[in-house]
């Protein structure tokens, strides 16, 4: 009678159902958009009119869909000065922009990728690195945030044929 029995299911996880994960979205959307409000224009390729190296996957001329506003967290970085092997000096900017991974894919059908452009103030950026770093709850399969690291792009790269 005092013996302990093993529980046919384990519990369920504690703080992460659908309704803490929607509320999370919720607050995460209302900062972003309503107290924060930076926003970026995003412009992604068109895959299906841009033609891609059969082999190697990269385009030298791309065309993009129509541009995107997207409402994320944008750190400036700065601008970095590089030697070019004592031929000459090289400065770049940088940016991160922080997306809220729901409210893109399951509002605005977007998907990040590293190629794409971002429009900040009226500076173009290429998209050339991307991650994944917060987790929701420690859950390793509720990411909730995409980081993307941009630098600027030089002019007569980025050609807005749309």
């Amino acid at each position: 009678m005092g013996k302990w029995e093993r529980p046919a299911q384990p519990p369920a996880p504690l703080f992460l159902g659908e309704k803490e994960r929607n509320l999370v979205k919720q607050i995460n959307d209302e900062i972003i958009e309503r107290v924060v409000g930076q926003q970026v224009l995003y412009f992604p390729i068109d895959v299906d009119n841009t033609e891609f190296h059969p082999l190697y996957g990269e385009a030298i001329e791309k065309t993009f869909l129509h541009p995107i506003r997207v409402y994320a967290l944008v750190t400036y970085n700065g601008v970095e000065t590089t030697d070019l092997e004592n031929i000459a000096l090289d400065k770049s900017t940088k940016i991160t922009v922080n997306f809220h991974k729901r409210r893109l894919t399951e509002d605005q059908n977007l998907f990040v990728r590293e190629g794409d452009f971002v429009r900040f103030g009226s500076i173009y950026y290429e998209i050339v690195k991307l991650n994944e770093p917060k987790l929701l709850f420690g859950q390793p399969e509720s990411r909730f945030e995409i980081s993307a690291d941009c630098i600027r792009a030089r002019d007569g790269v980025f050609n807005l044929s749309l």
